[in-house]
């Protein structure tokens, strides 16, 4: 029998097939924290800068621990009789909840022309925070101001070049930055922001996908307040989990024919939960990921139409409809 299967505790108790085997979980669950939080962080790039903090930290903290705890469990050459087991899988399963959880929060990064969008210009003037980047006209300021959630585990970036002509066209426009990327984690961020973009009195939100069902809630809960109220809902490729028929604000609707994600049959379904007076663009050939720049998305559609075109199409109808609030 081999020595570690053998060695005794300090309290004199053998190790058995439970500490062997939680000793070698300890091992390999430490070990792939290490890999695949390195791995996580090379994949984000510059989000781990340019993104909510909360994913940096979380990624830190799991890689900071995971490898103290592999460089401990490989120097020992020994296997300790410990007992507890069930509160020791608990750990392990906890472990491995967090490592998945890391690896599945990896975003998709902006990509070009978005990241050229982020540069301030005669006309437009960009501010990055830790938690929103704020894209400022430098000319005359409408009083009605734009804030958008982006998609799931999307760069807040991702959107600067679909949604800069709406501050060319004299809008403030606030994309807030969600914590590990999911908009349910950033329901409170329109609300902190309502007054503090003076001179906006009135807003527009929207949203991309997951983001525009954060949106329509917004809507929902603003519409009718006394003072920046929102009088208007922009739907990227989304729609609501709520019935929002009765909405005392315009509901614009752009999505893609090739969406298969938010496909043409779930816009459609989505209807009946809007107001009647709701405007629907439908971008021919379009699909989901052209609602920003960040590369493709899985599960999504072949695209008949170049992004180029889509975002040319998707930026007019989104000037047009936020503009016609300023009369």
């Amino acid at each position: 029998m081999s020595d570690t299967r053998r060695i005794r505790s300090a309290g004199g108790a053998t190790a058995g097939r439970a500490d062997m085997a939680f000793f070698w979980a300890g091992r390999f669950v430490a070990t792939l924290g290490v890999i695949v939080t390195a791995w996580a962080a090379l994949s984000t790039g510059s989000m781990l800068v340019h993104g909510h903090p909360a994913y940096l930290v979380l990624l830190v903290l799991t890689f900071a621990v995971s490898l103290t705890v592999a460089l401990r469990s490989w120097l020992t050459r020994t296997v300790r009789h410990r007992g507890r087991t069930g509160i020791r899988g608990v750990l392990v399963a906890l472990s491995l909840g967090v490592i998945a959880l890391a690896w599945w929060l990896v975003p998709s990064s902006a990509v070009e022309p978005a990241l050229s969008a982020m540069d301030s210009d005669t006309s437009v003037t960009v501010t990055e925070t830790a938690d929103q980047i704020v894209l400022q006209p430098t000319g005359a300021v409408s009083e009605v101001g734009v804030f958008f959630q982006p998609g799931a585990r999307v760069d807040a970036r991702a959107y600067a070049a679909v949604l800069r002509p709406l501050a060319a066209a004299g809008h403030v426009v606030v994309i807030p930055k969600q914590p590990f990327g999911i908009a349910f984690l950033s329901t409170g961020a329109f609300g902190s922001a309502r007054a503090a973009h003076p001179p906006v009195e009135r807003w527009v939100v929207g949203g991309h996908s997951l983001g525009g069902t954060v949106a329509a809630m917004d809507a929902q809960s603003f519409a009718g307040a006394s003072t920046d109220p929102v009088v208007g809902l922009l739907f990227f490729a989304s729609y609501p989990a709520n019935d929002l028929s009765g909405l005392g604000a315009g509901v614009l609707s752009i999505s893609g024919t090739n969406d298969g994600l938010a496909t043409p049959d779930k816009i459609s379904a989505s209807k009946a939960s809007l107001p009647a007076d709701a405007r629907y663009l439908v971008i021919e050939g379009g699909v989901h990921a052209f609602f920003g720049d960040y590369g493709p998305q899985s599960g999504d559609g072949e695209p008949s139409i170049s992004q180029d075109a889509a975002r040319a199409e998707i930026s007019a109808a989104s000037v047009d409809f936020v503009n016609a609030f300023d009369h």
